[in-house]
């Protein structure tokens, strides 16, 4: 996952409103968004390759995401898969503050990572690049490749579009939030992050939607939790072939309170 964008308990109806699109190789084997055979309390899509998840929920409310962390520096090679970590929350019964202090010691063997993870109580963000956890707030909030909020071009420019559609009265329709995530455009080069990668690929890199057809956007979600428990999750899974958006897919349950 490389961009994620949510608003917590800043709307009238939803505790959380979020946003995201994975980008990754094309070649790389995947499921798409469902509730998993053999854990059927988890609704997420899946890493063929290493078996675990950028994102999911549990339909007790567990909900965990997580991006890499752009930077040559932390890099490890034959680290284990970041997915793991995402998978294992899902599956676990730990409170997001004792997984945390569980995954500490052995989070410097991943390379770096940005995970967010909750429930329907609290929201906490924990990278390996950082020395330590915090508490989301509420709020509106932007994440990429870097810390929680770092305005890289395609943070920024989201976060408002996020703001803009949320500002409306009206019942919140799906289709401006997958409008925003298919904004091609690229910013200026001045604004371009240095990363240590190359220009050439901080400009592949810099929009919200990226359709190289080798490296890109692989999948776009958008997670609603009502207030009330209601959870509503979408995804498109864009085709590889010229990038093509396929059909939307839509998961609904009602969190299992007290579980």
């Amino acid at each position: 996952m490389c961009l994620i964008l949510f608003s917590y308990k800043n709307h009238p109806l939803y505790d959380l409103i979020l946003v995201s699109n994975r980008d990754e190789f094309r070649d790389r084997p995947t499921e798409a968004l469902n509730f998993w055979e053999d854990a059927p309390s988890v609704l997420a899509g899946r890493d063929l390759q290493n078996g675990g998840t950028w994102m999911g929920i549990t339909r007790t409310g567990r909900f965990a995401a997580i991006t890499n962390f752009r930077s040559f520096a932390v890099i490890k090679e034959n680290s284990p898969s970041r997915g793991q970590l995402v998978k294992d929350y899902l599956l676990g019964k730990d409170s997001p503050l004792a997984y945390i202090e569980k995954i500490k010691p052995v989070a410097s063997t991943y390379s770096g990572f940005n995970l967010l993870m909750g429930d329907m109580n609290q929201l906490f963000y924990f990278s390996n690049c950082k020395t330590d956890h915090e508490a989301v707030t509420s709020g509106l909030y932007g994440l990429s490749n870097n810390f929680l909020n770092v305005p890289w071009p395609k943070v920024k420019k989201g976060k408002q579009s996020l703001a803009d559609i949320l500002k409306q009265d009206s019942p919140l329709e799906i289709k401006p939030f997958f409008m925003l995530l298919s904004d091609k455009s690229h910013p200026n080069d001045s604004l371009l992050p240095k990363t240590g990668v190359s220009l050439e690929w901080e400009r592949l890199l810099s929009p919200v939607f990226i359709a190289d057809p080798f490296y890109g956007t692989r999948s776009q979600s958008v997670l609603l939790i009502s207030q009330k428990g209601q959870v509503d999750f979408y995804e498109r899974t864009i085709h590889r072939d010229n990038c093509r958006k396929g059909s939307i897919c839509k998961r609904s349950f009602q969190i299992e309170m007290g579980m």
